[in-house]
Parts: C-alpha cells; structure tokens; sequence
C-alpha cells in the first residue's frame, strides 16, 4: 500500500512530486561532506537526481572531492535509470567507512552530466550539509538520499516500503 502524500509547507518540495525516471538538475547551494574531521566534498557545482518517493541524492563533481582519500571498495549495483554503479570506501587515518560512496563511470542518457561525480551516503560519514543545513539520512542506505527541511514525505528506505 503506497503512503498518504504529505502537502508541503511554504517553500518546501514533497518526494511524491518528483518524477518517474528521475529528473537531474543543478544545485544552487554549497555541498558539502564531513568525514574524520575533515572536509572530504566541496561543491557550489552539485546536481541532485529527484525520484518519486525519494529524498534527493547528491552529486558531486570529481573535481570538488578530495579524492586520496577514496579507495575502490569493489562490487556494484545496477540502477535501472543510470546504470553500473561503483562504490567507494573512505580512508583517513585509522578512520574506515566501508562503501560510503559511489559514482557512475558510465552513465546512461539523460544523466551524462553526472558521469564519473560522487554521491555519499549521510549516514556513513561525520556529516552532510546542503546549503549550510545539516541533512539527515535517507532511513536504509539502499538508496542514499539527504533529507533537509525543504522536503516532506513520508520517504521510502524504511522496512517495508520497498513495495511502494
């Protein structure tokens, strides 16, 4: 059974309006992500994909990532939109955080503008910040979406709402 649709409040976007196959779009505000103590992801370059149900993910472009501190952690997924994912460990120090991101070496049309750019998961790093405001994790980790004050739900990721 799919959720009630929550009506959003001034200034706010409800998951249930994104579409489906998801919509790419630049991101107006400054990304960014915290790992360790440091600032692993810088960008005022990011994209977010919206998909009904789902809180945005974000994406960073390579450039903006400070990436000696990425190791290939081997495996993959399949996006049914996107295509062939790869996973990312972070690495600093004695800090691990096994699978904390992923990108798409090879993307399929209409998402070529987020080729080889990284999305981390909220939940497997220090923090997550859009726009300067904390997010909070899509409930999961299947899907990886931030959650912020500007989105309504309810949101899939939970047990049982994978049917939705």
């Amino acid at each position: 059974m799919t959720p009630e649709r929550r009506a959003p409040g001034p200034g706010q976007e409800s998951v249930w309006d994104y579409p489906r196959p998801p919509r790419l779009e630049a991101v107006p505000e400054t990304l960014e992500v915290v790992f360790a103590g440091t600032t692993v992801a810088r960008t005022a370059r990011g994209h977010r994909v919206l998909e009904t149900s789902h809180p945005p993910v974000y994406y960073f472009p390579p450039e903006d990532v400070r990436l000696e501190y990425l190791v290939a952690a081997g495996g993959g997924s399949v996006c049914e939109f996107k295509g062939a994912a790869a996973y990312w460990d972070l690495e600093i120090g004695d800090a691990l955080s096994p699978k904390a991101a992923w990108s798409y070496p090879q993307i399929w049309s209409p998402y070529e503008a987020i080729r080889g750019h990284l999305a981390v998961y909220a939940s497997k790093v220090e923090a997550c910040f859009v726009g300067g405001e904390r997010v909070a994790a899509q409930e999961g980790d299947f899907y990886g979406g931030w959650i912020t004050s500007k989105i309504v739900g309810p949101f899939k990721g939970p047990p049982g709402t994978r049917g939705w």
